[in-house]
């Protein structure tokens, strides 16, 4: 059974859901097939913690630029929907109780300022703290405000644990209902001529060093000039089937939404992220235990900085969502997830010393849901977006753990590429050909920072 098609997209995540949105609806090409062998949207894409950010470090401007254009997309499709994916604008904070990170803190607000994510304010300060609005994403302010007054940050923040000097609240974020946006794109691509095709790609046919024809495991035999590889954690399988090796990998990364039926969790939160590394409360009697066996008493060691949550659904809404990525080896993925039924208590404990409230937890975890997915990354933790060695392949893939914040940017430069428009100066930066360039991989070897956190 043969048929032919303009493009395929192998993969129907955020990412190949966004490259046919912005191929379809925007750029107007016709005769596109997504493939996809599960129920879109439901492999890494709705594990998501939902949230957006242009708050991002260098070494250069480009994924602040990246992110914000793609913020620029979802505001614009949040008017045009009147804003059926409820995006807010509550910001990231990040706080501290150490007085030596304050200067951490300045340097990281002006390398923001310097790269595009709006100016940094320092309170007590020449301008006033603008509280927070909880609903909606119009008129707020962007770049971020540095409150260095602990009366203050207890005023607007009085969920906080009292011995936090500093918090950072980055403005030109928030979050959304991601399934709803990525389901909204979808329809919209199919409204516009975008087949949907449920099956997997079994094999590609590069003869004569460009895309031929995408072969599916129900006996189909797609012809087609152009192959977007946007198989998320998969991206790797899809390019070995064009004798290609990405320089990526996955890590397996864990959520928490835990039903809080003692009411002592914040609502209406920016995202919290706490910074300081920490050792974990626990009784005497569990560190007697712990310590007992090799594979426990790394729970007894200083852990990481990171632990984050929010705040999620409305403000009668019990629910609040919780991630802490502790382990960050490589792995393969795998489904089902494995998940650690150790996690939801180590990840509660930990965001407790943010949040006190969450003491009242301790042993005795409320109802909750846990899931997960894979942030499939490269070195540096920046995407690939553009095209392939082969003729007619491209790749959208290696959006880690920012696939839906970066979305609506990822699939505008994809659908660029593959159409020949004019590209953004930052287009470069995403390239896979960037890792021939000697300078690139001259950075590479200094690179200490990857925005992930």
């Amino acid at each position: 059974m043969s048929e032919q098609a303009h493009i395929v997209i192998c993969g129907a995540g955020i990412a190949g859901v966004s490259a046919a949105y912005h191929l379809a609806v925007r750029r107007g090409v016709k005769n596109i097939v997504l493939v996809e062998e599960r129920a879109p949207l439901t492999l890494t894409s709705d594990k998501s913690t939902e949230c957006y950010r242009n708050w991002w470090p260098g070494p250069d401007a480009a994924m602040v630029q990246l992110m914000n254009r793609s913020i620029d997309i979802l505001e614009a499709l949040a008017r045009e929907s009147d804003n059926v994916f409820h995006m807010s604008r509550r910001g990231y904070l990040y706080a501290t109780a150490d007085p030596k990170r304050i200067d951490d803190l300045k340097r990281a607000g002006a390398e923001a300022a310097e790269l595009g994510a709006g100016a940094l304010r320092v309170h007590p300060g020449p301008d006033a703290y603008e509280p927070l609005t909880p609903e909606g994403f119009e008129n707020q302010p962007d770049g971020a405000d540095l409150i260095l007054d602990p009366a203050l940050i207890q005023k607007h923040f009085p969920y906080l644990d009292q011995k936090v000097c500093a918090v950072l609240h980055a403005r030109r974020c928030g979050y959304f209902s991601a399934q709803t946006y990525g389901m909204y794109m979808l329809e919209r691509a199919r409204e516009h001529g975008v087949r949907l095709v449920n099956a997997r790609v079994e094999k590609i046919d590069t003869h004569g060093g460009r895309v031929r024809a995408v072969h599916l495991n129900n006996g189909a035999i797609v012809e087609t000039d152009v192959a977007v590889n946007a198989a998320g954690p998969f991206v790797n399988d899809i390019a070995r089937m064009m004798n290609l090796e990405l320089p990526v990998y996955s890590e397996l990364h864990t959520k928490i939404i835990l039903r809080d039926v003692l009411g002592v969790t914040p609502r209406d939160t920016p995202l919290l992220v706490w910074l300081d590394p920490q050792y974990l409360p626990w009784s005497e009697e569990e560190r007697a235990i712990f310590a007992e066996e090799a594979e426990t008493r790394w729970l007894l060691q200083e852990l990481p900085p990171g632990v984050h949550g929010r705040s999620e659904g409305g403000a009668a809404s019990p629910y609040f969502l919780l991630q802490w990525t502790i382990h960050l080896d490589p792995v393969a993925p795998t489904y089902p997830i494995p998940l650690d039924p150790q996690f939801p208590e180590i990840t509660l404990r930990a965001l407790a010393t943010m949040l006190p409230g969450l003491i009242k937890y301790f042993g005795r975890l409320p109802s909750l849901v846990m899931d997960g997915g894979y942030y499939t990354k490269t070195p540096e933790n920046r995407p690939l977006i553009g095209p392939l060695p082969i003729k007619g392949a491209y790749i959208i893939g290696a959006l880690s753990g920012f696939g839906m914040m970066s979305s609506a940017a990822a699939g505008d430069l994809l659908a660029a590429h593959v159409t020949g428009a004019k590209l953004p100066d930052y287009a470069p930066a995403f390239l896979l050909s960037r890792y021939d360039d000697p300078a690139y991989q001259k950075l590479l070897a200094q690179w200490n920072q990857n925005g992930q956190i």
